[in-house]
């Protein structure tokens, strides 16, 4: 796929249980906090704190939530200071993982994902030796009921998009990072309205995994480190195919 990783799918069907919406609330917290901290507490002028709001609203978070999230970024006695952290590693199958956490305690939060990459027979390796495998891109994803893919293709590609594709009931548009703002309001000009935007990574090339049990091995891994309280975001570089998938679930 061109632009656009398998690994956003299996992100979207992985089930969520209720048990990990406190976790989520969290994550969507801790991301408004350091957004407002770093560009101010107006999303019309803060992009990043902007997305944050909606995804988080997305998810559940209450609006008294947010409130109080903006609050602690901008303000300046706020006990909140976290590190923005990206970790790297190899999973089962030599499958690449890279990990983005925020931080209060790096030690703390170093050790527990360590020990996640031990258990779940991977390794945690050095700065850089698996994020060249991965490109930052922004992602716009659509409801694609009621769109015309062909007209929207084209309004993407004039506004500079790298590349748009349906994946069943949606529709992602993919970007460089430092032209998702511009192309998401280009395109909400034209009348489309999103359902996401995001800045993501997704790999250069992917690993094929066709056995239940190691592709159940990854998504341990994968599980786990996402419950962690400071991870906020997971990418790897394998597929799954959607037979196992559905098995799995």
């Amino acid at each position: 796929m061109s632009g656009h990783s398998k690994w956003s799918t299996i992100k979207h069907k992985k089930a969520k249980t209720d048990a990990m919406k406190g976790v989520a609330f969290a994550k969507f917290s801790r991301e408004i906090i350091v957004s407002a901290k770093m560009g101010g507490g107006d999303p019309a002028n803060n992009f990043r704190l902007r997305t944050a709001i909606e995804k988080a609203k997305a998810g559940g978070l209450p609006n008294d939530n947010i409130k109080r999230a903006i609050e602690k970024g901008v303000g300046a006695d706020s006990a909140e200071n976290y590190e923005e952290i990206t970790y790297e590693g190899y999973g089962p199958c030599g499958v690449a993982v890279v990990v983005e956490a925020m931080t209060e305690n790096r030690n703390r939060t170093a050790g527990d994902i360590r020990s996640y990459f031990t258990k779940h027979n991977g390794n945690l390796g050095e700065t850089g030796c698996v994020g060249w495998m991965f490109k930052s891109v922004g992602q716009i994803t659509y409801d694609a009921n009621g769109i015309d893919f062909d007209k929207m293709f084209e309004d993407a590609i004039s506004l500079d998009a790298q590349d748009i594709e349906q994946e069943e009931d949606e529709i992602i548009v993919t970007t460089k990072p430092e032209d998702l703002e511009a192309i998401l309001n280009g395109l909400k000009d034209l009348g489309y309205s999103e359902k996401t935007a995001e800045t993501t990574k997704i790999p250069d090339n992917t690993i094929e995994i066709t056995d239940k049990s190691k592709a159940q091995s990854i998504l341990k891994l994968i599980d786990k480190l996402e419950e962690h309280d400071d991870v906020q975001n997971v990418y790897a570089n394998f597929d799954i195919s959607d037979e196992i998938l559905k098995e799995l679930e």
